[in-house]
């Protein structure tokens, strides 16, 4: 079953999605939203997985609310009307 989910994006990764703040994206699963995303915004997912098609370390990934890998990464299921945050860990010193 698929489902439409709405993905939040931070004002840094918004050029990447031609300037969307949020995109409402099909997928039963976070990494089929991810599948999405690369088709439709390829310099977008590079920002948010790797070349293996794994989650980049430093950019977190809550679904309603939920840190994704607490849900089983990109395995995790997406409900009706499901909102996923994206959220790139902020480093300083």
């Amino acid at each position: 079953m698929s489902v439409v989910a709405t993905v939040r994006l931070p004002s840094v990764l918004r050029p990447d999605a031609g300037g969307a703040a949020e995109l409402e994206v099909s997928g039963a699963t976070l990494g089929a939203v991810l599948d999405e995303i690369g088709m439709r915004f390829p310099a977008l997912e590079r920002r948010l997985r790797d070349e293996s098609g794994a989650l980049r370390r430093y950019v977190n990934f809550y679904v309603d609310g939920e840190e994704c890998r607490r849900l089983g990464g990109t395995a995790a299921a997406l409900g009706p009307g499901a909102e996923v945050m994206v959220i790139p860990s902020v480093a300083g010193g």
